[in-house]
């Protein structure tokens, strides 16, 4: 009998562990596709001065390691807490009337706190990391929302762009993340846990180009200079200055 119900309980988990893994009960959004990383090159026109900003913006809500959102002591939504986990500090960002945030289960959710009803949940990992890949997938690294874009990575090898309105892809990309990132239309500018920055296209996801940068989980941008810890790097073309 024990044998019988081991048995049958791997199935239900190899049967869960699908693309569309349902860690959190709704209509869900699997945005990343297997694909590989294309590197166009070339330089980056029209850069602005300054980065986008909307993780400045007030937000009074805040989330635990287990994935709840809460508003004071009113809690507005509950995700399923994980044991592989990195130590953290997420703090949900505000969209208008809406709470976007991202979860240690790999997942981004777009919440009505006046309801809590849960309006979209995204997947932001590679759908091989639910079947033996990357064991942890949190999304650490702050959301920053542009527009109607939501730019988001997580640990699961994805940097994505989202559709702020009903949580569809536009695009992702295979890099792994932990560290802030940096917005500027047209090029997000991320810092991969392998220790290269990337300059991604915001169009399409595509990398304008990609340079070394080791250990660093810091960047920040000022007239089209990227400053990674000690490094200078131009923001255009991807040299050191």
């Amino acid at each position: 009998m024990r044998k019988l119900t081991a048995v049958v309980a791997v199935l239900i988990l190899a049967a869960g562990c699908t693309k569309h893994d349902p860690i959190l009960p709704g209509e869900r959004t699997a945005i990343f596709e297997e694909s590989t990383t294309t590197v166009v090159g070339g330089v980056i026109e029209n850069l602005p001065d300054v980065a986008a900003g909307s993780t400045n913006i007030e937000c009074p809500y805040t989330q635990d390691s287990s994935n709840v959102i809460r508003n004071g002591n009113r809690k507005i939504f509950t995700g399923f807490p994980t044991n592989n986990s990195v130590k953290s500090t997420q703090s949900p960002v505000c969209a208008g009337k809406y709470v976007i945030a991202g979860l240690t289960t790999g997942e981004v959710v777009k919440v009505n706190p006046a309801n809590r009803n849960v309006e979209w949940i995204a997947d932001v990992f590679r759908p091989s990391n639910m079947t033996g890949g990357a064991s942890v997938l949190d999304i650490v690294a702050p959301i920053v929302i542009d527009g109607n874009a939501v730019y988001a990575g997580g640990m699961g090898d994805a940097f994505c762009r989202i559709n702020l309105a009903n949580g569809k892809k536009k695009w992702c990309t295979p890099i792994s993340v932990s560290a802030p990132f940096i917005i500027t239309e047209p090029a997000a500018f991320v810092a991969g846990t392998n220790g290269i920055l990337y300059a991604v296209r915001t169009s399409d996801g595509a990398i304008y180009w990609q340079t070394p940068i080791g250990k660093c989980n810091k960047i920040s941008y000022e007239n089209q200079i990227i400053t990674a810890c000690k490094a200078k790097i131009n923001a255009a073309t991807g040299e050191t200055i």
